[in-house]
């Protein structure tokens, strides 16, 4: 692996000091970042970033290797515990860190380009201007945690000026987080193409999440009523939504350990559910104290009459 923002040999791929081929190199620094990205899409490499938080699982590895798919391009991995999306009472010094372990794996994976800033590196000494979710951030996930998804936009919007991608890879996991973000770019012209990856389950269908490692084997045993119930759900499609949102409700009522936030069926873009055709059935609650997100896609067909 090369030193953090070692100058390196590009082996005549034109994009100078910073990059190493089959190699992972380090950036703290935003423009140091930059001026590789930018040499590297000037001799027609496409760049690819795959924005974290660290802690990385399979579910990250799958994004990864599907920026590695993309045909003559580079993969960019930021790791960057964001605290502008942590609520005043929520886990951001808690929240599992495992750099040096992170950077092995995508090494493994030949991931050859990490951006791990601190915090003033990418936010300045005295920042001032975020970006506003709207009323799209404040449903669902945005109403139980006020101001979270202003802070993502903002710093996934830092992230792609910085990189400049021609594509940004997110799990379907955070589905409203894909929703807002495809958005974002839409409404702001910025011209990266975000794209989602269907969510990585483990075995027993638990999503795999960095939040997992905070359950003990009892708690990790609820969580698995969160998938049951939606793969439930997603088998009343064919009689109604009311049918699949009741379906699920009578999972998790099961299961006294989860303490349900929402649990909503809504259209692709989170606005109310078509009577027939795609929709999305989104669930969040508490496991032991430990927020879970999850989602499913569901088939709706309309509600016959008895």
């Amino acid at each position: 692996m090369s030193a953090p923002d070692e100058s390196a040999s590009s082996e005549g791929v034109g994009a100078g000091p910073g990059f190493t081929p089959r190699e992972v190199t380090v950036h703290r620094h935003p423009d140091q970042l930059a001026k590789v990205t930018r040499a590297l899409r000037a001799t027609g490499r496409k760049v690819v970033l795959v924005p974290t938080m660290g802690a990385l699982h399979e579910g990250h590895l799958e994004l990864v290797r599907a920026a590695r798919r993309v045909p003559n391009s580079v993969t960019v991995v930021s790791i960057f515990v964001n605290p502008l999306q942590f609520g005043p009472d929520e886990d951001f010094d808690s929240y599992p860190r495992s750099f040096d372990s992170d950077v092995e794996a995508l090494g493994r994976e030949g991931v050859e380009l990490v951006f791990s800033p601190g915090r003033d590196e990418l936010y300045g000494s005295d920042p001032q201007i975020t970006v506003d979710a709207g009323e799209p951030g404040r449903d669902l996930e945005g109403a139980s945690r006020p101001g979270h998804f202003s802070g993502v936009l903002t710093v996934v919007a830092k992230l792609l000026n910085i990189v400049g991608p021609n594509l940004a890879l997110f799990g379907e996991k955070d589905y409203q987080q894909l929703v807002l973000l495809r958005r974002m770019v839409r409404e702001l012209n910025i011209p990266t193409d975000v794209q989602g990856i269907p969510i990585v389950r483990e075995s027993d269908g638990l999503a795999l999440s960095s939040r997992n490692r905070y359950l003990d084997q009892r708690r990790r045993s609820a969580a698995l009523v969160l998938s049951a119930a939606l793969a439930a759900g997603a088998h009343a499609g064919s009689r109604g939504a009311e049918a699949v949102l009741a379906a699920a409700r009578e999972v998790l009522a099961a299961e006294p350990e989860v303490k349900l936030d929402y649990l909503e069926l809504r259209d692709p873009e989170l606005g109310p559910p078509p009577e027939t055709g795609e929709a999305r059935l989104l669930v969040a609650a508490e496991v032991g104290g430990t927020r879970l997100l999850d989602n499913a896609l569901v088939e709706l067909s309309a509600a016959e009459a008895e």
